[in-house]
C-alpha cells in the first residue's frame, strides 16, 4: 500500500460521516478517477468501504476480518506487520509462516487467518479456531542471539499481549500464566506457541503463533469453564485489526530491548507483577516427573523459580504448571 492509498484510508478512518470524492480530490490533489482507483486498492486489501452516489465514501466499522489495510491504520512498527499475509482459511498460520520463512521472507512478516482447520497450541493440543471471531496469527523472527535464549521470546510475546489488552481494555483483569498463556477470570484468553528452525550455533528463524479469543461467545461445552474471550469479559465486540496492531507495536519495542540486553531482566518486574503463579503453590508436570513447590519468581533467563517443600530452589525451564489448591484449572 503506497503512501497516498494509506493517506486516503487514514482520512476515511478519521471521518465521522461520508467523504465526497470531490473532497478527497481537493485534499490529496488527485482526480476523481484516481480516487476511485485508490478506493479499489483498499477494497482489494480487504477494507470494507461503502460508496453512495451523492454522498461519497465511508469506511465501515473495523470489527470484521483483520486485513492489511485496517491493521496498518494502527501500526507504529518498523518491521513487525509491515509484510502482511492474510488468508480467509488455512490449516495453521504457523505452518504457513514456516514455509514462508524457509523461502526467505524477512523478519517481521505476519501471517493472519480468519479461521484455521488444524490450529495447534503447546504440547500438540488443538486450538479451536472458529471463523469471524478471534485472532489467529504468526510472526516470523530472525533474532541474532544465542539459540539458548530463543525460549525467552514466549514470555516477551505474553508480556506484549498483556500490555496490549491493558492498553485497549483496561477494565479486563488479565494475568500471565507462565510460560505462554493470558488468563482472565481463571480462564484462558490467549495462548502462544513458539517454534524455531536451527542447527548448532545458528538459528535460521523463529515462528511465533498466537491465538487470542476476541469476539467468541459460544465455546464448546467442554471449554466453557476453561476458555474466555474479550467479549465474554466485557459484553462488547472488539476490532481484531486494532488489537493485532497494538500487540505488534508492543512486541516490537520489547523485542528490540531484549536483543540489546543479555536476558529478560528489563521486563521481569512487569512479568512478576502480573504473574498468576507468583507466591502460589504449584505442580509442574514435566512428562516423566512432577515438581511441587512455591513460585518465588521468574529468573532472568525466563525459567520459573520454584522452592520445593525441602527448601531447594529450582529453575524450571519447561513444563505445564497448575495451582495445587484453589483455581486448579489454571
Amino acid at each position: 500500500m503506497n503512501d497516498l492509498t494509506y493517506g486516503i484510508l487514514s482520512r476515511l478512518h478519521s471521518a465521522s460521516d461520508y467523504l465526497s470524492g470531490e473532497d478527497l480530490c481537493r485534499e490529496f490533489g488527485i482526480t476523481r478517477s484516481a480516487v476511485w482507483k485508490h478506493i479499489g486498492k483498499l477494497r482489494d486489501a480487504g477494507c470494507r468501504i461503502d460508496a453512495v452516489t451523492g454522498s461519497g465514501y465511508r469506511l465501515i466499522d473495523l470489527s470484521g476480518a483483520p486485513v492489511a489495510g485496517e491493521v496498518h491504520l494502527f501500526l507504529t512498527t518498523r518491521s513487525a506487520g509491515r509484510i502482511f499475509h492474510y488468508q480467509k482459511e488455512t490449516e495453521s498460520t504457523n505452518l504457513e509462516a514456516k514455509k514462508l520463512a524457509a523461502e526467505g521472507v524477512p523478519e517481521g512478516a505476519v501471517i493472519v487467518a480468519d479461521t484455521q482447520s488444524a490450529g495447534r497450541g503447546r504440547l500438540g493440543r488443538t486450538w479451536v479456531s472458529p471463523a469471524g471471531k478471534n485472532l489467529y496469527f504468526s510472526l516470523i523472527l530472525r533474532p541474532s542471539v544465542a539459540s539458548l535464549r530463543i525460549p525467552q521470546i514466549t514470555l516477551l510475546v505474553a508480556a506484549a499481549i498483556h500490555q496490549a489488552i491493558c492498553d485497549l481494555y483496561p477494565c479486563i483483569e488479565a494475568g500471565v500464566k507462565w510460560p505462554n498463556d493470558i488468563l482472565a477470570g481463571g480462564r484462558k484468553l490467549c495462548g502462544v506457541l513458539c517454534e524455531m528452525q536451527s542447527e548448532p550455533g545458528l538459528t535460521h528463524f523463529v515462528v511465533v503463533g498466537i491465538g487470542i479469543n476476541v469476539n467468541q461467545d459460544d465455546f464448546p461445552e467442554e471449554l466453557q469453564d476453561k476458555a474466555t474471550s474479550l467479549k465474554l469479559e466485557t459484553g462488547e465486540c472488539f476490532s481484531r485489526s486494532r488489537l493485532l496492531a497494538t500487540v505488534l507495536n508492543r512486541f516490537e519495542d520489547l523485542y528490540h530491548n531484549w536483543q540489546r540486553e543479555d536476558d529478560l531482566g528489563f521486563i521481569l518486574p512487569y512479568l512478576e507483577r502480573y504473574s498468576l503463579l507468583q507466591g502460589k503453590e504449584v505442580c509442574i508436570d514435566q512428562f516423566s516427573r512432577q515438581i511441587t513447590g512455591k513460585v518465588c519468581g521468574i529468573a532472568r533467563g525466563g525459567e520459573l523459580v520454584v522452592q520445593t517443600e525441602e527448601g531447594v530452589e529450582l529453575k524450571i525451564s519447561s513444563g505445564e504448571a497448575s495451582l495445587r489448591k484453589a483455581y486448579t484449572h489454571l
